[in-house]
């Protein structure tokens, strides 16, 4: 990501406005596979002709408007028989070796066997039209490489080697019910029900479903909310749109409204909430350009790297945890996050102002001293994690020069997050610099402590 877009004048605004509508875009629903899932949906009831698949050169596929879509008004429909859910399950040749089992499955895990015995039955499926326009890789972090997790930032590769790790111990612990179900299938449980499938089917359901909470039932264990929406799921997100979704239970349909509206012939796009591009690559496997969310996250390691010669660090630490202060520490482009700079103008409090800790988690000052320290710290950090993030590009561009497709598209969005990375990180330190507190309160001869001296 080059950057976010800044406050422009009108002209500018309808250059981009021209650009944004001169997007080239490739209607895909003539296209057999495309035709074969309407007619699917068509006969489970679904009568929507305000939207066409289509392929968009700035996202993939998309759907896109065949007449301006209004304020206000309904977007798309999709009836409760064109949805696939936990009761589609149950109500399958699978439902008998789910009630049956012990210990109980979760709904996600119902779900994607489902989907990987109807794929490994191909056309006999019923939902052959659907599986056949799913992706056949993803680029979440489940797929990712080894080479292309480490050149990820420390938060994200942590919660993507834990994402890697849960769809591991999914299919390991599940191999006595996977070996229940040979009578259902044509081919060794051990040919069908492999780690490569069960992760394209979980990868299926997290980056594609919609939120539909439903009645829990005896027959599956935890929460019941996801729901496959042919068709529905080939609308691609964009921060800026705001839509209204949900289940309605009066005309038994899912049902999106757009707020503000999209002109005939334009994508159609809808949002997936409030999230930062780290999330969304994370649990979609993308980036989103100018997404107003994105931050940089700060670690725990990291402040025990700076702050290593600090003999109270463990005490600190310590306190900032009991009170859930160690997590979502933040830095965006306009500056450190509350709760970053609360837990750094503790960490640069000395051990005997301990009987101020508490009153510094409530958000008071407690000194000039202790606010140009903590500025301090957090022109370090960001110095640090801006050293890191150009160290991976760097990384990333050779490691492009070495690989093929779908690496390739895995290391292009991680890129796109560290360049996003590196921009959020410059503007802080821009901004930090040109603080007038950190002016008035810093010279230049003042010594730093422990690793920062």
């Amino acid at each position: 990501m080059r950057g976010r877009s800044h406050r422009v004048g009108r002209t500018t605004r309808k250059r981009r406005q021209k650009r944004e509508s001169a997007f080239h875009s490739v209607s895909l629903s003539h296209q057999p596979q495309y035709v074969s899932l309407m007619r699917f949906l068509h006969q489970r009831g679904f009568t929507s002709t305000l939207l066409q698949p289509a392929l968009f050169s700035g996202t993939g596929r998309g759907l896109q408007t065949l007449q301006t879509i209004k304020p206000g008004e309904r977007l798309i429909s999709l009836p409760e028989s064109c949805l696939l859910t936990t009761s589609t399950v149950l109500n399958s040749y699978l439902g008998q070796y789910i009630k049956s089992w012990n210990p109980r499955l979760s709904p996600l895990l119902a779900l994607c066997v489902f989907l990987v015995c109807e794929r490994q039955r191909g056309e006999a499926s019923d939902w052959f039209p659907y599986i056949d326009v799913l992706p056949t890789s993803y680029t979440c972090p489940a797929y990712f490489s080894d080479g292309v997790v480490d050149v990820l930032p420390a938060a994200v590769k942590r919660r993507a080697l834990e994402q890697r790790e849960a769809v591991r111990e999914m299919h390991s612990s599940n191999q006595d019910f996977f070996r229940a179900l040979q009578p259902v299938l044509s081919q060794p449980t051990g040919d069908v029900l492999t780690y490569e499938a069960l992760r394209w089917a979980w990868c299926s359901v997290n980056t594609r479903s919609v939120f539909m909470s439903r009645p829990s039932n005896s027959f599956l264990s935890g929460p019941d909310d996801y729901a496959l929406a042919p068709f529905l799921d080939l609308l691609n997100h964009r921060p800026d749109v705001q839509v209204k979704a949900g289940f309605n239970h009066q005309t038994k349909c899912y049902e999106i409204r757009s707020v503000c509206g999209t002109p005939r012939y334009r994508q159609a796009f809808i949002n997936y909430g409030s999230h930062d591009n780290q999330r969304l690559l994370l649990e979609y496997g993308f980036v989103a350009m100018n997404n107003p969310h994105s931050v940089v996250y700060v670690e725990t390691d990291l402040l025990w790297d700076l702050l290593r010669g600090d003999k109270s660090l463990d005490q600190k630490i310590k306190f900032l945890k009991e009170n859930n202060f160690l997590h979502n520490l933040t830095i965006s482009s306009e500056g450190p996050s509350w709760r970053l700079m609360v837990a750094l103008r503790l960490l640069s409090l000395p051990q005997t102002l301990y009987h101020l800790w508490r009153a510094v988690l409530l958000g008071q000052v407690v000194g000039e001293k202790t606010e140009a320290r903590s500025s301090q710290i957090a022109t370090a950090l960001c110095q640090q994690l801006l050293k890191d993030a150009q160290a991976a590009l760097d990384k990333i561009s050779h490691l492009l020069t070495q690989s093929e497709q779908p690496v390739r598209e895995q290391l292009e969005a991680v890129r796109v997050l560290r360049q996003e990375e590196r921009w959020i990180l410059e503007s802080c330190l821009t901004a930090l610099k040109d603080s007038a507190h950190l002016h008035d309160e810093m010279s230049p001869g003042k010594a730093n402590v422990g690793a920062l001296s």
